[in-house]
């Protein structure tokens, strides 16, 4: 492989992805030479856009719509990924892209950062791959019982899907609007419009918030948590742990999660 080295994040939208302030961030403190860019890849282009890319790109972090596209296209798949039905990773081998799902530890690891409870029962909002490998991690938690709440459940078979591959797990699918939020754990994998009064009324009796939106912040979710003084996990503790795990696959090297954190708060800040 020849030039500079090259990474980035695809997706669509992606003009709002911390993605690039946090690799960059992680090149500087750890002192190597490497790009990473912010792509927009819509959706059923991600086969199209890869085969374009050049030697010298080494990986890709894949957000939405894209995370089932790029478990399709991989030559080898993690285990993991597999399990959550999706790739939020592309890494380059002698052999072809290899797939990986580095949302499912990074989640475990966000949640066991800022929390040390019991965690048995637990409610998801939101269908999409996110509630999936975030469903996965909570079983690795010890969770047992999920809810999952989605905005149309006609649509959330992929994910069902994937959280019935653990067979610890028994999954409750139900619409979003009117249903009970049950549970130590609540998660918020939903956009900020889709946010209201009454969902966020209903996320009062968790002992933890994980809301995975960080754009705009704070979300109704996550400041009606703060506002309560329940645990809050955030978007931005998912990024930057699943983010420390894709930077050592592209480049080889640990990545410093407290300059990949600073860089992610920083940014949100100016926001």
């Amino acid at each position: 492989m020849t030039g500079v080295p090259r990474c980035g994040v695809v997706g669509d939208p992606v003009e709002h992805s911390l993605s690039p302030v946090l690799h960059r961030a992680g090149h500087a403190a750890v002192g190597i030479e490497a790009r990473y860019d912010a792509v927009r890849v819509a959706a059923e282009g991600l086969d199209g856009f890869v085969a374009t890319l050049g030697p010298e790109w080494r990986g890709l972090s894949v957000t939405a719509p894209l995370k089932r596209e790029a478990l399709a296209l991989a030559r080898t798949v993690s285990d993991r990924a597999v399990l959550a039905g999706g790739a939020n990773t592309l890494v380059r081998t002698a052999d072809g892209w290899a797939a990986d799902n580095t949302d499912l530890p990074g989640a475990v690891a966000a949640i066991r950062e800022r929390y040390d409870g019991p965690a048995t029962v637990a409610t998801i909002i939101g269908g999409g791959a996110t509630a999936a490998s975030t469903g996965l991690a909570l079983a690795e938690l010890g969770v047992r019982t999920i809810r999952l709440l989605a905005r149309d459940p006609s649509r959330a078979g992929e994910t069902v899907a994937a959280l019935a591959r653990d067979p610890r797990l028994e999954v409750d699918v139900l619409p979003l609007d009117g249903a009970a939020v049950l549970g130590e754990v609540v998660v918020s994998t939903i956009p900020v419009g889709a946010q209201t009064e009454a969902l966020v009324a209903a996320t009062s009796e968790a002992a933890v918030v994980f809301e995975v939106v960080y754009d705009p912040w704070p979300s109704p979710v996550a400041a009606a948590a703060l506002a309560r003084g329940q645990v809050l996990v955030t978007g931005l503790d998912l990024l930057v742990h699943q983010a420390v795990l894709q930077f050592a696959m592209f480049t080889g090297h640990n990545g410093p999660l407290d300059a990949m954190r600073a860089a992610g708060e920083h940014a949100l800040s100016q926001r």
